[in-house]
């Protein structure tokens, strides 16, 4: 297998609403992006999948030599060998990968976030900084295109967060504000529990809200110079934000199950938004 099948079956596997925008891609950007997206589940699942946190540790360390090798041109590891050559033609730089693995590195050091602005640096890193990287594969030209990327990798991260509420919860994790929950008067051990309540659906209403004023600046920010290349970005929105009307449209059942969108509803709004060429509506 070669380091572009090893990516590629690593995408395709996932079912991320991700790989519904690569298609649209030429052959070059197309194979950079899937290169990108397989590290970020590298690393992802080196945290998801271990049970062991020293463990975990010691092999994010593994994957931040990895990088040091793939920028001194000696990578070993199929996923670093298949983003090489596109290091320098798209400028996918070392501080931002390795700014990703310290966001990974955030799940095994805190499972909870006090207030919004400690959640954004956990989206920053494992999202905003990706949004970034995946601009430029796309073909970014604007400065305020970097923007955009940013409120966009955070809109994306707000929309999982909901969407993975539950799940989280059985993992120990809640990124929902501890502020939020506060002021919802929804405690900890309610969602631990998958207690359901008109107070949880009130929270998850605010954090839908925050989530569409994320996807609002984003497009916002996105110059029309920029926003035919930024095309597969805004095919991710169209579903992601579908999915979000969704789980809302279920009254935030979100605890003891996972909201899903189909693949022909991804297709068809991924096809919708690259023949309209606009941002959805959100």
């Amino acid at each position: 297998m070669t380091p572009d099948e090893y990516c590629r079956e690593r995408a395709a596997k996932s079912g991320s609403s991700f790989y519904y925008s690569f298609a649209f891609l030429s052959a070059q950007r197309r194979r950079a992006i899937t290169a990108l997206y397989a590290f970020c589940r590298e690393v992802d699942d080196v945290v998801d999948e271990s049970s062991d946190a020293a463990l975990a540790r010691t092999r994010l360390d593994w994957w931040r030599g990895e990088i040091e090798r793939l920028y001194a041109g000696a990578p070993q590891h199929p996923v670093t060998r298949a983003l090489a050559p596109y290091l320098q033609p798209f400028s996918i730089d070392r501080r931002r990968l390795l700014e990703i693995i310290d966001g990974m590195q955030m799940d095994l050091e805190q499972n909870r976030y006090l207030d919004f602005e400690g959640l954004r640096l956990y989206c920053r890193r494992v999202a905003g900084v990706v949004g970034e990287l995946a601009a430029n594969i796309f073909g970014a030209t604007e400065p305020r295109t970097r923007d955009y990327a940013q409120e966009l990798g955070l809109a994306f991260q707000l929309t999982n967060i909901i969407r993975d509420v539950g799940e989280d919860a059985r993992k120990g994790r809640i990124y929902l504000p501890i502020e939020d929950l506060q002021r919802f008067e929804v405690p900890a051990h309610e969602i631990l529990a998958s207690r359901h309540s008109e107070r949880f659906v009130a929270l998850m209403r605010f954090q839908a809200d925050r989530a569409r004023e994320h996807y609002r600046r984003a497009f916002a920010a996105l110059p029309k110079a920029d926003r035919r290349s930024q095309l597969p970005g805004l095919m991710m929105a169209a579903i992601y934000a579908t999915l979000l009307a969704e789980i809302e449209h279920d009254g935030f059942l979100v605890l003891d199950r996972r909201t899903m969108l189909t693949p022909v509803l991804k297709l068809w709004l991924a096809c919708r938004t690259f023949v309209s060429g606009r941002p959805p509506r959100v």
